[in-house]
């Protein structure tokens, strides 16, 4: 009898569970799961923005625009005695690139290409040819910011977590002074930091001018193509380290003291108790954190929209600045919607392979 009694009762409690999960469920599948797949398929579309005209399918068009690269073998010309032609610095001349991606039926792969970098090879010089330069620019920027990003704010924000997990009186006010970052809007840091960035009047230049007793000659850290992605980076790793240390916090706040207890009596130096005891017992919390800053990094957008729109000259170029300027600005949804698929694919790789580099091992 009991156990007639109890399958109505279950089962109430299982439609009262689906029924207050489901305002998250369809939120959920109206924002995340159908935009995913809608944007997959428009990707293999010439869908626009706004057109009168329907969209047509179009296959891969979309992803060999933007991931179309070839490499060119250019040799150096020769005069009728078959020297090389050298320029007045000595350097060999070669013909000219436009002649191999424009309109040339020798070499059709090459057509609509642009250079992307080039180098010698002995007498020859290998170009690298790309169909969306400005694209390439942008994948190039975004892992080279996460390779850099990830290991310095993880590392800077376990640094500032040792520091705060202390018992001493009012430790409590720095852990709120080092998180304050992370509450402010990153559009107003942004704003912030460009008027520290300014070039003319800018107080990063007037601290750094006032220290070396005006030796040093201002910059314009945003206006130039080797410190713009840099002077980002700095600030994305300020705004954002304030809430990795409250991870890293949480983590050594599980490691129970008897470990280090023990470690005192056995002599160990702080070194050593670092070692073998605080970072093994971190490694879930290591992995989170790596995994967050990660995906933080590849939605780099907010900090290039409002400091660089993108430039000088491409440099501050990132993934989702990309498809936002191809889906909106250009009207292009299905070129923005292969860029978004492009960076899943990208983001979903990396998380595998460090899924699979931090398992556990037995």
């Amino acid at each position: 009898m009991a156990g007639r009694h109890a399958t109505p009762e279950l089962h109430r409690h299982h439609l009262a569970g689906w029924l207050m999960a489901a305002p998250a469920i369809v939120l959920i599948l109206a924002f995340l799961v159908t935009p995913f797949f809608l944007g997959m398929g428009l990707s293999f579309t010439n869908q626009r923005l706004v057109s009168p005209n329907p969209p047509s399918y179009i296959g891969t068009k979309n992803f060999t625009d933007l991931l179309g690269m070839g490499i060119l073998v250019l040799e150096p010309e020769h005069d009728d005695q078959g020297g090389i032609v050298r320029d007045d610095d000595g350097e060999p001349e070669y013909p000219r690139i436009r002649s191999f991606t424009r309109n040339n039926p020798d070499y059709p792969q090459y057509d609509g290409m642009r250079e992307y970098t080039s180098f010698p090879w002995g007498d020859d010089r290998i170009v690298i040819l790309a169909s969306d330069i400005v694209f390439l620019k942008a994948i190039v920027n975004t892992i080279c910011f996460v390779a850099v990003v990830a290991p310095l704010q993880g590392g800077l924000a376990l640094g500032l977590a040792l520091l705060v997990n202390q018992r001493l009186p009012g430790i409590n006010i720095f852990r709120a002074i080092y998180f304050m970052p992370v509450v402010l809007s990153i559009v107003v840091v942004a704003l912030l930091w460009r008027f520290i960035y300014a070039g003319d009047n800018g107080l990063l230049n007037a601290l750094l001018g006032f220290l070396s007793f005006g030796l040093f000659q201002p910059i314009d850290w945003l206006g130039r193509t080797d410190t713009a992605l840099w002077a980002i980076l700095v600030m994305s790793v300020w705004q954002g380290v304030g809430f990795h240390m409250v991870i890293w916090l949480s983590g050594l706040q599980t490691i129970p003291e008897s470990l280090y207890e023990a470690a005192d009596l056995e002599g160990a130096t702080s070194l050593q108790k670092f070692r073998y005891i605080t970072w093994p017992m971190l490694r879930n919390t290591a992995i989170l954190v790596l995994i967050v800053i990660t995906m933080n990094g590849f939605a780099l957008f907010a900090q290039i929209d409002v400091m660089t729109s993108g430039g000088p000259l491409d440099s501050t170029q990132s993934l989702v600045y990309q498809a936002v300027q191809h889906g909106y600005v250009r009207q292009d949804i299905g070129s923005g919607s292969a860029i978004s698929v492009i960076l899943f694919l990208i983001v979903f790789t990396i998380s595998m392979t460090q899924r699979y580099l931090t398992r556990e091992r037995r």
